[in-house]
């Protein structure tokens, strides 16, 4: 409390640079999604898949757009759930950041048990204890400082754009035939059944699965309220993303389905893998491994990062508990670490330890999470929108393309995937238990904000009559 009386939250550190904010984006991006899961999209749909990356990473791009804008118009949102709260008012902050931070804390122990398993085919030691092992350092690296993890996230996020860079160059080498034994390999595309096998019901069905692998970006809001220029690094963050999906993603894809049949693809294996060992690199398994294992740490990491910022924000704004807005020496919310560690721990145990079918439902009720949150964000820009234009006041430097169409377009193809979501066998659980979370979110706000008008209603001690 200053001098004035009035209450002043204590503020996070500002020691994230421009290239920590770059990498954190990046690194959001890229994980076990990109590097494993997309053996099951390209099994599924074949070289088509392409389409599916292009489809859903224009979806993504935006999100991304809008987030840019609003960034630009309303310097002073920190995280990316407050614009929800900015545009639709408490009810969306609060249901936006509670489901937002669920669907991170259960990525920490989904990848802690993967990076758990892959150091037991290197170690043979046992995956629960492997597991707890990485908990402990991430918990190390996060207590540490924000910069601490920027630092960390960098190194990681190189190593996996390095590795992506070095692909790419050596499968165009591969497919242009410059290094194949029998000339250009583009026929692949087209020779096991058409470059569309399925149809284009499997192109909307394989965004669906795509969608899932390119959230992450946004991130980069929730970094950027500890660096130097919030504002100016979600701005570029926005303008950039485009080139990284198109280069990382869309690229790397469709190489791999150029270099190899899309019909040798098993789903659960690195598609990555199986076209360096076409090409005929003996050490592509091993290194695959270090890479997807870079990957999921590097996921691991930024979960617990957003973790404990984005509760760190729901304390502030009373969504949470006051004794989570704590910060310690270097301003880091110790206690909002804390409990993403618990949390993480709890999940491994879950998981190893006991039936898994607690966690498994755990894991479903977070599916389709995200796709409700792009929406509130969405619907939040469109709202904004309107009403600084009513307000009169001047456009800021970034502006979505083409609103509102755009906005509806963006809008409208979220519902496309969970219309897919409820059409698609394999996901409509997780879509019934992502529902059944966002009305327990809802109830949850209904209960709290009754209880804040129950004080307010309260006759504050000493004002009342004789």
């Amino acid at each position: 409390m200053n001098e004035a009386g009035d209450k002043r939250m204590p503020e996070l550190s500002r020691s994230l640079q421009p290239r920590h904010i770059t990498m954190i984006s990046i690194g959001g991006m890229i994980g076990a999604g990109l590097f494993v899961s997309s053996s099951a999209a390209i099994a599924a749909t074949g070289p088509a898949i392409v389409l599916s990356y292009l489809l859903t990473g224009t979806l993504v791009l935006l999100v991304m757009r809008m987030l840019g804008e609003m960034a630009m118009s309303l310097p002073n949102v920190r995280s990316f759930t407050e614009f929800a709260r900015a545009g639709l008012g408490q009810w969306g902050g609060f249901i936006a950041g509670w489901l937002y931070w669920y669907f991170w804390m259960i990525v920490v122990p989904v990848e802690a048990i993967a990076g758990a398993n892959i150091l037991h085919g290197w170690f043979g030691l046992p995956p629960l204890a492997l597991g707890l092992v990485l908990m402990g350092v991430m918990t190390a690296v996060n207590l540490m400082s924000a910069r601490s993890y920027g630092e960390f996230e960098f190194w990681f996020a190189s190593i996996k754009v390095a590795a992506i860079i070095v692909f790419i160059a050596l499968a165009a080498a591969y497919a242009c035939g410059l290094t194949a034994p029998h000339g250009p390999t583009f026929s692949n595309l087209t020779a096991y059944g058409g470059f569309m096998p399925h149809g284009w019901i499997s192109v909307l069905a394989g965004a669906v699965t795509v969608y899932f692998s390119l959230t992450g970006a946004e991130i980069t809001t929730i970094a950027a309220a500890e660096s130097q220029e919030p504002a100016r690094a979600v701005a570029r963050m926005s303008t950039t993303v485009i080139v990284r999906i198109l280069t990382f993603y869309v690229g790397s894809v469709l190489l791999i389905v150029s270099v190899v049949p899309w019909t040798s693809v098993r789903v659960g294996e690195s598609p990555f893998t199986l076209a360096l060992t076409t090409m005929q690199f003996r050490w592509a398994s091993l290194a695959m491994s270090v890479i997807i294992l870079t990957a999921v740490l590097s996921c691991l990491n930024s979960a617990f990062y957003v973790c404990s910022r984005v509760l760190f924000v729901l304390a502030e704004h009373g969504d949470a508990p006051q004794w989570l807005v704590q910060l310690n020496a270097r301003r880091v919310p110790t206690r909002s670490v804390w409990m993403g560690s618990l949390a993480g721990v709890l999940g491994i145990l879950a998981a190893t330890a006991s039936s898994q079918t607690v966690f498994a439902f755990l894991v479903n009720a977070s599916g389709a999470l995200m796709v409700f949150i792009y929406m509130m964000i969405t619907v939040a820009h469109i709202r904004l929108r309107r009403q600084r234009e009513a307000a009169g006041a001047p456009a800021p430097a970034l502006s979505m393309w083409f609103f509102p169409w755009a906005s509806y377009a963006a809008l409208a193809g979220m519902t496309a995937v969970l219309i897919g979501m409820a059409l698609t066998p394999a996901m409509t659980a997780d879509l019934k238990a992502s529902i059944l979370s966002l009305a327990l979110a809802v109830l949850a706000f209904l209960l709290v904000n009754s209880r804040r008008r129950a004080r307010a209603a309260q006759p504050v001690a000493g004002t009342a009559g004789p």
